[in-house]
């Protein structure tokens, strides 16, 4: 493979007699079936020979050993190019351009696939706390997603602790966790409030059914007071729908496959997570059925196909899709062909949202699932028939929808109310 991309043969021989040759090359080919650019492998090569040289120079034999020096040549990598930026931000650039492909490289020698850079990050007080994580997943029983939740809120505490210089755990003081909450929380939505206070308690009475501090301080982090059925559904009207839809140029791949994302999203009130893990296996042609496997709620739900949304899927797989032996439907358009994360599917809606003018407080993908719930309320479907098809935990999730009236509140708002 290398052929293809270096035509000078002394050129060639010289990559395979680098120390990492072999790494290499197999990490040209991940990266000519991963649908990267000529450009973009023609400027990683000579970086990763670089890395060869330089790992070896330092004592490394193997791709295990050379893995400890991965930050080191960053750094290394970064002092050469300093002059040339301009800022903090493009020195981080040039660090990131560095690590990536060398880690890329030695995660696909060593265990034979890339990993996403997040699964590299240690949770947060791991190794004042080790027992945490599976106290999570064993004996209180949560989802990954959930465990990330607690990563994410327990990562800004860590990151609070060391800009005050309060690392260890036997610092903790109420005090202490009530400055973080101060600082933290303006700015967080209402939910966002509840799940830090709530993953600080959880993690707090963990250290102190251990003994790792002396106190249980769960109680100096006070959750926050919140009301069932305060808010209004983040839903739209069915024309503004329309408008969205309008937006997404279907001639490119990724129109095609935001398209059929954006209809699954508005026609079953999914999650962006059941669309990102939607697989080829769940979609039965023969029958016209979809299956939905693995909800929030701890089970499956199945749909006809709507005529529109197997229209949509079709096109994009026979047009967009890239060629996978990955059995999930929808992937990255840009290089590494992989899955597609929950993320991004709310990114995407956000984005026609704002290019379709649609205003609305936190535009995503759950924008559209609430539009599809108030559609089906709306038309007077009992509750219970709503939260089966949408997939609710219980019937009190439903039940927000029924609250107030949107569309007559509309006609109100905009007449002058004499008929009121």
């Amino acid at each position: 493979m290398l052929e293809r991309y270096f035509f000078r043969p002394s050129t060639v021989d010289r990559i395979r007699a680098n120390v990492a040759g072999a790494y290499i090359e197999h990490y040209v080919d991940w990266m000519r079936s991963q649908g990267y650019a000529d450009r973009n492998v023609l400027r990683r090569v000579p970086l990763l020979c670089k890395f060869g040289d330089f790992a070896s120079q330092r004592g490394a034999c193997d791709g295990e050993s050379a893995l400890g020096h991965v930050e080191e040549f960053a750094e290394h990598w970064q002092a050469i190019h300093r002059k040339a930026c301009q800022s903090a931000e493009a020195l981080h650039k040039i660090g990131n351009e560095a690590r990536t492909p060398v880690r890329q490289m030695l995660d696909l020698a060593l265990r034979g696939s890339v990993l996403p850079h997040r699964q590299r990050k240690g949770f947060p007080f791991e190794a004042d706390a080790p027992g945490f994580v599976a106290y999570l997943r064993d004996e209180r029983g949560l989802k990954e997603v959930t465990v990330a939740q607690y990563a994410h809120y327990l990562s800004d505490f860590s990151k609070f602790l060391k800009r005050n210089k309060s690392e260890s755990l036997t610092t903790f003081s109420p005090a202490l966790l009530a400055a973080f909450i101060v600082e933290r929380c303006p700015g967080l939505s209402h939910a966002s409030r509840r799940d830090l206070c709530g993953s600080l308690r959880v993690f707090l009475r963990y250290c102190h059914r251990e003994g790792l501090i002396d106190d249980d301080l769960s109680a100096a982090v006070e959750m926050p007071r919140t009301y069932r059925l305060a808010d209004v559904p983040r839903s739209i009207t069915w024309d503004e729908v329309r408008r969205l839809l309008a937006c997404v140029d279907r001639r490119a791949v990724v129109g095609r496959r935001d398209y059929a994302m954006l209809l699954l999203l508005v026609t079953y009130g999914l999650r962006a997570n059941e669309v990102a893990h939607l697989t080829l296996d769940d979609i039965d042609w023969k029958r016209e059925r979809l299956s939905i496997p693995l909800r929030k709620a701890g089970h499956w739900s199945a749909y006809p196909l709507a005529s529109v949304v197997g229209e949509a899927i079709i096109d994009y797989l026979k047009n967009g899709r890239p060629e996978t032996t990955d059995r999930h439907v929808f992937f990255r358009v840009v290089a590494p062909h992989s899955q597609i994360g929950s993320a991004a599917v709310s990114s995407a809606v956000a984005k026609y949202l704002h290019r379709a003018g649609v205003q609305v407080h936190r535009p995503g993908s759950h924008t559209l699932r609430h539009t599809c719930v108030q559609r089906l309320v709306d038309a007077e479907f009992d509750l219970k028939t709503v939260g089966d098809y949408v997939g609710h935990r219980s019937p009190q999730s439903t039940e927000i929808y029924t609250k107030v009236a949107l569309t007559a509140l509309r006609e109100v708002a905009m007449g002058n109310g004499e008929a009121l």
